[in-house]
């Protein structure tokens, strides 16, 4: 466990960055919490960390004085959502390797301990994803670099930047391939969303208009692996307080794909089986991508706890109440 550190936490806003500063909080630290969103954009606002509301990293200046006295860096920040943002805004999704530049730089003229940064599967080759239910990916497999278009080059050249500023100024870094994190307190409308929370969202809707169609995104045969958030903070967790600075994957080997998915939401929302409008023009990605393991039980002796299911039910149960607050406004969530 942390405790007694002063740490900063840049995309705190954002989802995984929202249940990191609780977390860290809860544990007995003391939180400098930062996102360009304006406050009535933060998924989780909690007054007892020092909050920087709208608050640009690409700015270097903006770096430099919320990571000055701090002991740790956790880079949660980048601007991305889920494919449909992804495949259709490649340059926003570039730029986010300004916040991680300048952050480092920062942190090495505030002489900060240790920097995290939170990467993502999607900075593996493209080429070993184009069949479903593949083999699980492991580290390695992320060169020959081949990974997703913007977004995914953005994670693989700033994993490489991480690696250099340690080499060559001393800091200690700690990098985790992120595996399709979900969970509540996240988008689930807007156009930014992932996949768990988009179909939640879908079949929700399609119970409370009495609807028997859903919207599918591709023809549901893509197939992926998800993690709940509740791990995902476990394995971060792990990673950095251990003493392994290569990426690793922190992701759930449990393999699905979107079908299957929407088969385990309607029996968690008690509809039978919806009839699916498969979209073939919608962005999909990848055809398969699957998290190996392997490493990260080696270095961290850490594995996924939460099921699928169990963590879907979550997630439903969550959306569903925010869904029917009386004027509940969707558009506080379209923003990440």
């Amino acid at each position: 466990m942390i405790t007694n550190k002063k740490i900063l936490i840049v995309g705190a806003g954002g989802f995984i960055g929202g249940h990191l500063v609780r977390k860290l909080l809860n544990d007995g630290n003391t939180i400098i919490a930062s996102d360009i969103k304006p406050r009535e954009y933060w998924f989780q606002d909690i007054d007892e960390v020092e909050n920087h509301y709208a608050m640009d990293m690409k700015d270097i200046n903006n770096c430099r004085i919320v990571s000055k006295g701090v002991d740790y860096v956790f880079n949660m920040a980048c601007n991305m959502g889920g494919m449909g943002f992804i495949e259709n805004n490649k340059a926003e999704c570039m730029q986010s390797v300004l916040i991680n530049t300048n952050l480092l730089i920062a942190s090495k003229e505030n002489k900060v301990k240790k920097y995290f940064f939170s990467s993502s599967a999607c900075a593996y080759n493209k080429n070993k994803q184009q069949d479903t239910f593949i083999e699980g990916l492991k580290e390695e497999d992320a060169y020959p670099a081949d990974p997703e278009d913007g977004y995914g080059w953005e994670k693989l050249f700033s994993e490489r930047m991480c690696r250099h500023f340690m080499e060559d100024y001393g800091i200690e870094i700690r990098i985790a391939r992120y595996h399709n994190i979900y969970g509540p307190y996240g988008t689930y409308a807007g156009g930014r969303e992932k996949a768990p929370a988009a179909l939640c969202r879908k079949i929700i809707q399609a119970k409370k208009s009495n609807s028997n169609k859903i919207e599918v995104w591709g023809d549901g045969k893509q197939t992926r692996t998800f993690l709940y958030i509740d791990d995902c903070l476990e394995g971060t967790l792990r990673l950095f307080e251990s003493n392994y600075s290569e990426p690793v994957n922190i992701g759930s080997d449990e393999q699905v794909s979107i079908n299957q998915m929407i088969e385990i939401i309607e029996g968690i929302s008690g509809l039978k089986k919806l009839e699916r409008e498969y979209q073939l023009d919608k962005p999909k990605g990848v055809r398969g991508r699957s998290s190996n393991n392997d490493l990260v039980k080696e270095v961290l002796n850490w594995s996924y706890n939460i099921k699928l299911k169990d963590g879907l039910t979550k997630t439903y149960n969550w959306i569903s109440s925010e869904m029917d607050k009386e004027g509940a406004n969707l558009s506080r969530f379209t923003k990440s």
